[in-house]
């Protein structure tokens, strides 16, 4: 009897690493690095990652983190910055295999969002790991979603989806992803604001069609690093 592989997965919020209750003017993506190290993931998906802006000193975050870390990484540009990028970040214990990056529609004007794709092999199983943070504006949540079911609907290979998609459990965006993926479920998955958090924005899916059991599935209690606390889910 084989039991079925436990992936250890993250979604955080970064700030890029800018502690809120600090000055603006601090970085600390040892707070961050140490939070990945910690939970010991296979697959991590951050949002909020500065690369080359003054306000985080002109450092590529993502290649940062994953040197922190010892991991693997890509970046997914959602938009230029000063004279930077700015976007999210997959963190991959796994040698990343094939890389997708799409832009997300915006039907209402608004900063660009991403979704980024990696596909990894663990236990010679091919995985695909998504990330994506979503816009506030719910025309483009909707639609932005739609983007995302309608790329993953004939997909074989099991595909875990993470990021933080600015919308509660009981929002259309969610409902439209929940087609095609279940979420973990936990009581009170609150993760925004980081001091007292009273709202569910950040998760970790699968498609249904991979039969996914989750356990261990937590909001960490870590208030110092980002406005946004972590989660995290083993899936088997």
């Amino acid at each position: 009897h084989l039991s079925a592989q436990k992936i250890h997965v993250l979604c955080f919020n970064i700030h890029h690493a800018n502690p809120p209750s600090d000055k603006e003017s601090i970085i600390n993506l040892d707070s961050i690095a140490q939070i990945i190290k910690y939970t010991n993931a296979d697959l991590v998906g951050l949002q909020e990652i500065d690369v080359n802006l003054g306000r985080s000193y002109n450092e590529d975050q993502a290649k940062k983190l994953a040197e922190l870390t010892g991991m693997h990484y890509i970046f997914s540009k959602g938009i230029d910055l000063d004279k930077g990028e700015y976007g999210t970040a997959i963190l991959s214990k796994h040698p990343i295999e094939h890389v997708e990056k799409h832009l997300l529609p915006s039907p209402v004007e608004s900063e660009q969002r991403s979704l980024s794709i990696v596909e990894v092999r663990i236990n010679n199983k091919k995985i695909l790991f998504a990330n994506t943070h979503l816009d506030l504006k719910d025309k483009n949540k909707i639609a932005q979603a739609k983007f995302i079911t309608s790329r993953f609907k004939n997909e074989k290979r099991p595909i875990i989806l993470v990021g933080d998609l600015n919308s509660e459990p009981t929002d259309p965006a969610i409902k439209e992803l929940g087609t095609l993926f279940t979420k973990t479920t936990i009581q009170k998955g609150f993760t925004f604001p980081q001091d007292k958090p009273s709202t569910e924005i950040d998760y970790i899916m699968v498609n249904t069609a991979s039969h996914p059991n989750f356990s261990n599935h937590r909001v960490l209690d870590e208030k110092y690093a980002s406005d946004h606390r972590p989660l995290y889910v083993e899936i088997d």
